[in-house]
């Protein structure tokens, strides 16, 4: 409790550094504090600081890190709790300069995950719907790369979210690459439920044949490994008739 009061008793200043902090998780690298100054055009260094002075943060080396779960809590509760999705996806926007500039890929995920916190109902200009998605798909790609399928795909899904309504129609490519390599994590997570429904989407909206042929690929190959060999069979040849292959 004396802690938590603690912030009350520091400068205005001081605890909208706290609570911008507190956006990020319990602690932060000086480097990135770094990058956020100049995304978010405020001093933040100084004011951690003197949170380490009042017992607020812990500083060891390069990280800043709230000294207790409940500061974290108190900082972040500063925010009035409608207010935080537009807060996570300010600094989300502001950060997405830096990480197009940045060889880490780091700051590109803390960039996108702020906007995913943010989600779409802190959109207020809708041309920058399009833009988050392909965000996502960068960071879906580059997670891949890492093998982590599970925040790739995560980052798919989120980037599918941010679509406008009539994205089929406005942002084709940008459409079906995220939702195929949302299909392919899928299927690699034995996400089969996911799986079906990205796979009807595409198969139902897309304009070519040829654009349906990645996840109807994966529907084969998951219908394969789930022990459904006859289906299996049945879709693949059903799929060579209608690219005019015989067997």
């Amino acid at each position: 409790m004396f802690l938590t009061n603690s912030i009350g008793a520091l400068s205005e200043d001081a605890k909208s550094s706290l609570s911008i902090m507190s956006c990020f998780g319990a602690s932060v690298e000086k480097p990135f504090v770094l990058v956020l100054e100049r995304a978010l055009n405020k001093s933040l260094i100084n004011n951690f600081d003197t949170a380490v002075d009042e017992g607020l943060l812990d500083k060891v080396d390069d990280q800043y890190r709230f000294s207790h779960d409940r500061i974290q809590e108190a900082a972040y509760n500063m925010i009035l709790e409608e207010e935080r999705c537009l807060f996570h996806f300010k600094y989300g926007m502001a950060l997405v300069s830096p990480s197009m500039e940045n060889v880490d890929d780091d700051i590109l995920f803390i960039a996108v995950n702020q906007l995913n916190l943010g989600g779409p109902a802190a959109v207020q200009d809708m041309s920058q719907t399009a833009n988050v998605a392909s965000l996502n798909l960068r960071a879906g790609k580059k997670a891949m790369e890492m093998s982590d399928f599970e925040a790739a795909y995560s980052y798919f899904d989120h980037g599918i979210t941010f679509l406008p309504r009539k994205h089929w129609d406005e942002h084709y490519s940008l459409s079906l690459e995220l939702f195929d390599l949302a299909a392919k994590c899928a299927l690699t997570k034995s996400d089969f439920d996911s799986l079906t429904v990205l796979t009807e989407e595409v198969t139902t909206t897309t304009h070519d044949f040829k654009d349906k042929l990645n996840v109807l690929y994966l529907s084969v190959y998951a219908l394969s490994i789930s022990f459904k060999l006859p289906e299996a069979v049945e879709k693949g040849l059903d799929i060579l008739s209608k690219l005019d292959i015989g067997l």
